[in-house]
């Protein structure tokens, strides 16, 4: 049965008095609130959510202090990891850790590169997640909240299935 949904979050994505599957209007709603949740370098959490990439990262290294070169490695663009989520917020950690548990192989395939030929300038893989995150966002138009490309309500659709689809589209578009 088809029930009116009225959000205020959702409202501009969906239009008014739209029929809609609550369950696919939450997951945008909850999607559309990560959006706005900055890395925060004094949070625990955060900085738990940092470790734990490290960890699925490199499983036999022993965890660095969370400033250290040895982030470096892992394709961030100093040694504080922390300046580089300023795009993508903690929804793009979110978005490597969802990678590196869901899709290890891959995850690892392209943290090592181990595929195709290696370039004399290559992208930081690390960072390059955050930018892929943010451009994502961008691209299906999320945070403007008009749904005005193609792309982004078709996205919208995708989440009535699979309440994971931010995270395995990003996973998709990485690889």
């Amino acid at each position: 049965m088809e029930t009116t949904v009225s959000d205020p979050v959702t409202e501009p994505l969906l239009g008014n008095c739209v029929h809609e599957d609550k369950s696919k209007v939450e997951r945008l709603r909850l999607l559309i609130q990560r959006l706005d949740v900055p890395y925060d370098c004094s949070s625990v959490k955060h900085q738990d959510a940092l470790k734990e990439l490290w960890r699925l990262a490199y499983p036999n290294r022993q965890l660095p202090p969370l400033k250290s070169d040895l982030w470096k490695e892992m394709g961030w663009q100093n040694s504080d990891p922390s300046t580089d989520f300023r795009a993508g917020g903690f929804m793009s950690l979110e978005n490597l850790i969802y990678f590196a548990r869901n899709y290890p192989d891959s995850f690892h395939r392209l943290l090592h590169k181990a595929e195709g030929k290696r370039a004399e300038w290559e992208y930081p893989f690390a960072a390059g997640g955050v930018n892929i995150s943010y451009m994502l966002v961008q691209m299906l138009d999320l945070q403007s909240g008009k749904m005005s490309t193609k792309a982004g309500v078709h996205f919208v659709q995708l989440l009535e299935d699979d309440e994971a689809a931010f995270y395995n589209f990003c996973c998709v578009a990485w690889k």
